[in-house]
């Protein structure tokens, strides 16, 4: 069994999600789509200068795989660039945060993406293991807290 994709954590989502080449407007033209992690990727090593592992904690995730995601979203603007299509900005496995999570009744911990506790706030959210829904997030949690995007302190809209 595949193990599954670990959320890349990203501090910037853009408001504007597409960039067309101006003279080939907007209809007929190919695109590459550009998952957020790889535009934070991007912006983390070329906009703002960071070495490859300071990037890699960033984001949460191991050098390795920040150079593939890096690699990824660099052949993607290249392609645009030099074809004339179209990139568009969407999708892929991020989260603003990532939480510590416990179950009180079975006593299991794990690491869960804000966006997916949203639930928590209206008591929908449950454990994994044992479907209780007596579960915490945060502080409670190894003394860790959620930092400043935890439903705790206000959510950040995008």
């Amino acid at each position: 069994m595949a193990r599954p994709t670990k959320w890349r954590k990203i501090e910037n989502i853009p408001t504007i999600p597409y960039f067309i080449p101006s003279e080939t407007g907007s209809s007929g033209v190919a695109e590459n789509i550009l998952k957020f992690e790889e535009l934070e990727a991007i912006r983390l090593k070329d906009l703002e200068g960071l070495e490859q592992e300071e990037c890699a904690e960033k984001m949460e995730v191991s050098r390795p795989t920040f150079q593939r995601i890096l690699i990824s979203a660099r052949e993607k603007v290249a392609d645009s660039l030099i074809n004339g299509k179209t990139i568009h900005i969407e999708g892929g496995n991020f989260t603003l945060n990532i939480c510590q999570v416990k179950c009180m009744n079975c006593k299991k911990e794990w690491t869960e993406s804000y966006e997916n506790l949203e639930s928590i706030k209206n008591g929908e959210y449950t454990c994994p293991s044992c479907g209780s829904s007596n579960v915490l997030c945060g502080r409670n949690v190894r003394g860790k807290f959620c930092n400043k995007h935890c439903w705790r302190h206000g959510r950040i809209d995008y």
